[in-house]
């Protein structure tokens, strides 16, 4: 590690960066996520298939294509806006893709009698989606969500190809002056894993607590 506490400042910056990324796409990718999981489950025709779409193209594009594709064209386009927050809007767009598919396998788990039940009293579908579906599917599927959030903290390395500087461009540059690549590689790697046991711990913990006892 010492080749990192060398440049402790540029680490934590770009440490920073790279947390800012992940939990802004994280929050994008839950939000979208459960949105088209409800639009492929619902009873608008045009809508089941605008998320099937959706869901197909993102998760047959590499992210990387994706990121190039939002960095250079983009700007021709008219839409400029800063390289971070292009970053956060196409990893939360390509994560909400993995999220809906989690969500929509968490919401076979709901028994079809629930649904039958709260339509027999009255709800619509946008209550039985919101008071019954959703939030049964949701506890269904905490630990498939937390390694797709994993790997979208993982993901947030791609960042570096498109100039922002988070963890992983911070190593390149670090690289570069001390020429020490197995060291700096190897303490930014235990940088990221310690990271990731965090987010999969949390989601075990998470798991027990709002488990459905069935």
């Amino acid at each position: 590690m010492d080749a990192l506490t060398q440049h402790g400042d540029l680490i934590a910056e770009a440490l920073g960066t790279t947390l800012l990324i992940a939990v802004l796409s994280t929050v994008g990718a839950l939000v979208i996520g459960v949105l088209v999981t409800v639009a492929r489950i619902s009873p608008v025709p045009v809508l089941r298939g605008a998320a099937f779409c959706y869901v197909q193209y993102f998760l047959n594009v590499p992210l990387l294509a994706l990121l190039l594709l939002a960095v250079f064209a983009l700007p021709d386009a008219g839409l400029v806006m800063p390289l971070t927050t292009t970053v956060v809007v196409v990893l939360g767009l390509y994560e909400g893709a993995y999220v809906a598919e989690a969500v929509r396998s968490g919401v076979n788990t709901v028994a079809p009698g629930e649904v039958e039940a709260a339509r027999a009293l009255g709800m619509g579908f946008s209550q039985v989606m919101r008071k019954i579906v959703v939030p049964q599917a949701l506890r269904a599927v905490v630990q498939p969500l937390g390694n797709v959030l994993i790997a979208l903290l993982m993901n947030t390395a791609l960042a570096a190809t498109v100039g922002v500087v988070e963890l992983t461009s911070a190593a390149n540059r670090i690289n570069n002056v001390l020429a020490q690549p197995i060291a700096v590689y190897a303490s930014v790697g235990v940088v990221y894993m310690a990271m990731a046991l965090g987010l999969g711990l949390m989601a075990s913990r998470v798991e027990k607590r709002v488990a459905i006892l069935r």
